[in-house]
């Protein structure tokens, strides 16, 4: 039994008719007559109580109907299916973000994408650094990445997302938590709290802003995460320039405050190349919506 013995079933039974089923078909009757018999046949069971003046279902035919058109779903549904996986419009999409990038840009990433590609579901990976998330591109355990540039590796592409600000990660009982405006002159006797790792751009945005500031900034203690750093500045033990983003932590003991010259680092989305169809969509869809720009990112002119 083929398919086309059921579409041809299918249509008979709807129409109780053959002439205008085979219209329907855009055949000639005498071949659907034909593949109706030989499915009957086929099945050992008479499928249609056929007279001169009308065509109708018998009880075994009946069954066969809501099964046929069943299957027939079924089918059409998974093909469907296919089609949309292999056009990149239905799948698993696996994000990375780094540090507090997901507070940031996650809502809009995720509305824009449940709204444009409503069959493709989310993996988040969080609060993780940049070498992290360029060494899961390369590997194939990430689809795409929220990082901060440079990102590493020849087949990585970059595309802009914005600039974000670093802000002043106070104790609490700090000197200068009251003070209403803060240089980061001001901050050249103070403990740092700095990102453990060596490849950190808002480590290496920090050293740029003292150096202009006429100062290298002493270490006091590293910190994995910003999660942590924030703990660590809580506890008294140093102050933090963190990405702005880190706002959306609040945490009690910490106070933050805008800082006229600290600069800013600069956020993009990453993915590696060739990109596959779901990526191709996705990184659409983020265009589309206004969250990637056409600024070139710090690798280079946009892709």
């Amino acid at each position: 039994m083929e398919l086309r013995h059921l579409r041809y079933f299918v249509a008979v039974a709807e129409t109780c008719h053959f002439g205008r089923a085979a219209e329907r078909l855009h055949m000639a009757q005498p071949a659907l007559s034909q593949s109706v018999r030989q499915l009957e046949s086929h099945l050992g069971a008479t499928l249609f109580t056929r007279t001169t003046r009308q065509v109708s279902l018998t009880p075994a035919g009946e069954y066969l109907l809501e099964e046929a058109r069943r299957i027939l779903d079924a089918v059409d549904a998974s093909a469907t299916g296919v089609q949309r996986i292999s056009a990149g419009r239905r799948g698993l999409a696996r994000i990375g973000f780094t540090g507090t990038a997901v507070f940031s840009q996650l809502p809009a990433i995720a509305r824009a994408i449940e709204r444009d590609l409503p069959d493709i579901d989310l993996e988040v990976h969080a609060d993780q650094l940049t070498p992290q998330l360029c060494e899961g591109l390369s590997e194939g355990r990430l689809d795409l990445a929220v990082l901060r540039p440079p990102a590493t590796g020849d087949d990585t592409a970059v595309r802009a997302i914005a600039v974000e600000p670093l802000v002043l990660a106070l104790p609490s009982d700090h000197r200068l938590v009251d003070e209403p405006e803060i240089a980061m002159a001001d901050l050249r006797t103070e403990g740092f709290v700095l990102y453990a790792s060596k490849d950190s751009a808002v480590n290496e945005a920090i050293q740029r802003a003292a150096r202009a500031a006429g100062f290298t900034p002493r270490r006091s203690h590293l910190a994995p995460g910003t999660a942590v750093l924030l703990a660590l500045v809580a506890a008294g033990l140093g102050i933090g320039l963190v990405p702005e983003s880190a706002r959306a932590l609040p945490l009690e003991g910490v106070t933050f405050h805008d800082v006229t010259d600290a600069g800013a680092v600069e956020l993009a989305l990453a993915w590696h190349e060739p990109a596959s169809a779901l990526v191709e969509q996705v990184v659409g869809v983020l265009d589309a919506a206004g969250i990637l720009t056409d600024r070139p990112s710090a690798t280079g002119a946009p892709r």
